[in-house]
């Protein structure tokens, strides 16, 4: 099992901007450092608790100063934009990092930038898919494009002056394109079935159940069978919130106690999610009631927290749930202490992973 990065960011509204952006930065720099294989940063526009705005521009910082790291988009909200200049953006990041990079798409999920982007209403689903139809078309086709759709059309026959290159997307430097994964946010996700079909790969979402996420591997299966493709268990990615610590009383403290960063993260999440009417994804049967989706259930159920031992048994407890996936996803959360932070990422790479795949080869 391979060990990547997953983070959204979420901080502390009240923190200093600067501060995080530079923080959100290290953790991937230091991923890099301690071979994590992949890092994937998320996007939104408005809300100042997830507050990288744009993923693709912060993965441009990271460019030059990172050495062997896979960069992901995750995700490129593809209604907020417009086709042709996100495909531009995804050929030129992939170009920067001469193919490091994989490009992870979603049709966004934060109601605010729905209404900032006057998506509000519309069949985000569909805009998706014509967004993603178009951006594979440049990538694939030849200008001038002749591409039309319910949403968008993409064309430069007017103004094309090809001797100069007037008119013309540059493409990408993985040929035809990057690696496509989409996000799995819901038990039995039909998504990941569609998105299988199609070639792309899913990442099940840290902030779902254990038995929700094994929902997605026969979705998986069932959208690469459509497609004659082998269901390949190394081509799944899950995400996990965790927390590792040199000693079971900071472990305690730091992953569950009230000021926990952990513990902010989910309280984020959970009212956001009880507000869009979608706490079932906190529920382990839809007869659970939701006065029993409380936050410190939800933190029980789907932190892990310990230290290096307590959370190999944890991980492997969790996967004997879901069954086989190839890459382990250590989602990064706010570092209200710098220090726990970077070594529970150290202890994860040097530590824990070594000692998973121990018992996973025997």
């Amino acid at each position: 099992m391979k060990l990547g990065y997953f983070t959204m960011p979420l901080h502390p509204p009240r923190r200093n901007y600067v501060e995080t952006l530079k923080e959100d930065r290290e953790s991937i720099l230091l991923a890099d450092r301690l071979d994590y294989c992949e890092a994937f940063v998320g996007e939104h526009v408005t809300d100042v608790a997830e507050s990288v705005t744009s993923c693709a521009a912060f993965l441009a910082s990271l460019v030059h100063d990172t050495k062997r790291i896979k960069l992901g988009t995750g995700t490129l909200n593809l209604p907020n934009g417009h086709p042709a200049q996100l495909a531009a953006t995804v050929s030129m990041l992939d170009n920067m990092l001469e193919g490091r990079f994989i490009v992870g798409i979603s049709p966004g999920g934060l109601p605010s930038d729905w209404e900032a982007f006057e998506n509000m209403g519309k069949n985000r689903n569909a805009m998706f898919v014509e967004c993603i139809n178009h951006m594979i078309a440049i990538w694939t086709g030849e200008p001038p494009y002749d591409l039309k759709g319910e949403f968008w059309n993409v064309s430069t026959a007017k103004t094309m002056i090809p001797d100069i290159g007037q008119g013309i997307i540059p493409k990408p430097y993985q040929k035809p394109y990057p690696p496509i994964v989409v996000t799995a946010v819901e038990p039995f996700s039909r998504g990941v079935t569609e998105a299988a079909k199609r070639g792309w790969d899913p990442i099940s979402a840290n902030f779902l159940l254990p038995q929700w996420v094994a929902s997605h591997w026969p979705k998986y299966a069932e959208g690469c069978a459509a497609a004659g493709r082998k269901a390949d268990p190394a081509n799944w990615r899950v995400a996990k919130t965790v927390f590792v610590a040199e000693d079971d009383a900071t472990a305690r403290r730091y992953g569950f106690g009230p000021e926990s960063p952990y513990r902010f993260y989910y309280k984020q999440l959970h009212f956001k999610l009880v507000r869009a009417g979608r706490i079932n994804l906190f529920k382990p049967s839809k007869d659970t009631p939701d006065s029993a989706v409380t936050l410190d259930s939800v933190v029980d159920k789907l932190v892990i927290a310990g230290t290096v031992n307590k959370v190999v048994d944890e991980l492997l407890a969790f996967r004997e749930t879901t069954g086989d996936f190839g890459t382990l996803l250590y989602c990064g959360i706010d570092w209200a202490d710098a220090k726990l932070g970077r070594r529970s990422m150290e202890l994860m790479a040097e530590k824990v992973m070594p000692a998973v795949n121990r018992a996973i080869a025997r």
